[in-house]
């Protein structure tokens, strides 16, 4: 059943908000094996839920939802994963909260990630590692993995994410649901945990990309509290084409070369060929600038994580080393004993390449190329409507495979950086599976293009049952 659907059997009366809240809550704890949630809002949730029934409103009324916990939300802790942030309480709540509530959506638990959002697997949380739906042996992806497993698992129709260098996107793939990441800017990040401002993006990860869609239109648009944020579509993103023909879709060639899974590129050039045969233009697309995207998502992200972590000093908020002598002791342990291993890793890399004499050589350099991966985007939809190709190279991986190997870790991101560097809007499909495991056909569509975006992602649902 959609979103849409469910919220309209509250307003009509045939389902209690209350009902559904429970439901949910109860498959928390049903499915706590996965630990996927950190805590849930149980109390806020049955409160809000009550107040639903009441008095039936909005376009999610009475839907339950997880949201990452990286958005400051009442009811519960924000944490981030993270040891520095265990005792905080949010003074208020993130917008895209705020526009879900205001719509009848209900708030249920937070959900687990890889602390500050820093990983791939969601192996890097200071309190557990989620665990893949399909194998519990397998990792969910990251850094949304607790939000992807949630959705996979039943336990609510929909979760938010963010995807700073393909953290929705990934985990959705892992996970086999629909992983959405819009424009940069076109969603508000006021009141979100930040990582790399440039590159975050807030999203839906959903059963569906109806769903999906639903979730964007009332999330979207600007905010006077996030200068970032841009103008919405004057039309509905619910109002979707299904219409695939006479589209051209270009394939995009550094994605489909070595280093990408058998089974995994025999899915995808499956999930092509489905275009193909409903009537869109497939063409083959280079841009060479690509393969430069990792490794300047990786100074870029560092730089921007060493200057928005430089505010957890153990003084304002947040975890405070209480055994610490002096002020310089203080800032010290607060730190030592609360960031996490990846945490402190980018913390010095990003500290590194902005440094005096390094600057140039690296972080300047970075944002040369990413200008030209910017402009190798708009070059290509010049000519094509949207892009496609893998969202990973492989399946979900095992629990502790890549973990003791940063490089391998990040290369799980090989794929889904270039997008967060441009900025274009980005969404994994579920195309099929390989041994069980889910794979995740990923379209890229121009700036501000989500509805279309969107439209041909619903077709390819269509084209793929």
């Amino acid at each position: 059943m959609s979103i849409a659907e469910l919220a309209s059997q509250v307003k009509s009366g045939q389902r209690k908000a209350a009902d559904l809240v429970d439901e949910s809550l109860k498959a928390l704890e049903n499915k706590k094996e996965y630990d996927f949630f950190i805590s849930d809002v149980a109390d806020r949730a049955r409160s809000r839920a009550a107040e639903v029934d009441m008095q039936p409103f909005g376009r999610l009324a009475g839907v339950p939802f997880i949201a990452k916990d990286n958005f400051l939300t009442f009811g519960g802790k924000t944490t981030a994963a993270s040891n520095i942030l265990r005792p905080f309480d949010a003074p208020y709540q993130a917008t895209a909260i705020e526009r879900l509530e205001a719509e009848g959506a209900i708030c249920v638990a937070k959900a687990n990630l890889d602390a500050f959002a820093h990983g791939s697997s969601t192996e890097n949380s200071d309190w557990f590692t989620t665990k893949n739906p399909h194998d519990k042996s397998r990792v969910p992806g990251g850094s949304s993995g607790g939000s992807a497993a949630a959705v996979a698992l039943g336990v609510v129709p929909f979760a938010l994410g963010t995807d700073t260098g393909g953290s929705i996107r990934l985990p959705a793939s892992f996970c086999g649901v629909v992983g959405y990441k819009p424009t940069y800017g076109l969603v508000s990040r006021s009141g979100v945990i930040a990582m790399a401002s440039s590159t975050d993006v807030v999203g839906p990860l959903a059963k569906s990309v109806e769903d999906a869609a639903l979730v964007l239109e009332v999330m979207s648009g600007r905010d006077e509290l996030d200068s970032t944020t841009i103008d919405r579509d004057e039309a509905p993103y619910i109002n979707l084409e299904n219409e695939i023909k006479g589209k051209k879709i270009g394939v995009v060639q550094e994605y489909m070369s070595k280093g990408l899974e058998p089974d995994v590129k025999k899915i995808i050039d499956e999930s092509i060929e489905k275009f193909r045969q409903a009537g869109a233009a497939i063409e083959e697309s280079s841009m060479p600038s690509l393969p430069l995207a990792l490794a300047v998502y990786y100074i870029v992200c560092p730089a921007e994580v060493s200057s928005n972590l430089s505010r957890y000093d153990g003084q304002r908020y947040g975890f405070s080393a209480t055994e610490a002598k002096d002020l310089d002791e203080s800032y010290e342990l607060s730190r030592e004993q609360g960031f996490g291993a990846e945490a402190k890793r980018r913390i010095m890399i990003g500290t590194h390449v902005l440094s005096s004499g390094y600057y140039d050589a690296y972080y300047k350099k970075a944002q040369i190329v990413r200008t030209k991966i910017i402009n190798e985007f708009e070059r290509a939809f010049e000519k094509y409507d949207f892009l496609v190709g893998p969202v990973t190279p492989n399946v979900a991986f095992k629990i502790g495979e890549r973990s003791s190997d940063p490089l391998q870790m990040y290369l799980s991101d090989i794929m889904t950086v270039a997008a967060n560097m441009s900025g274009n809007p980005a969404i994994s499909v579920p195309a099929g599976t390989s041994d069980g495991l889910p794979v995740g056909l990923q379209i890229i569509g121009p700036m501000r293009g989500d509805r279309g975006l969107l439209g041909a992602a619903r077709a390819f649902e269509g084209l793929n049952r």
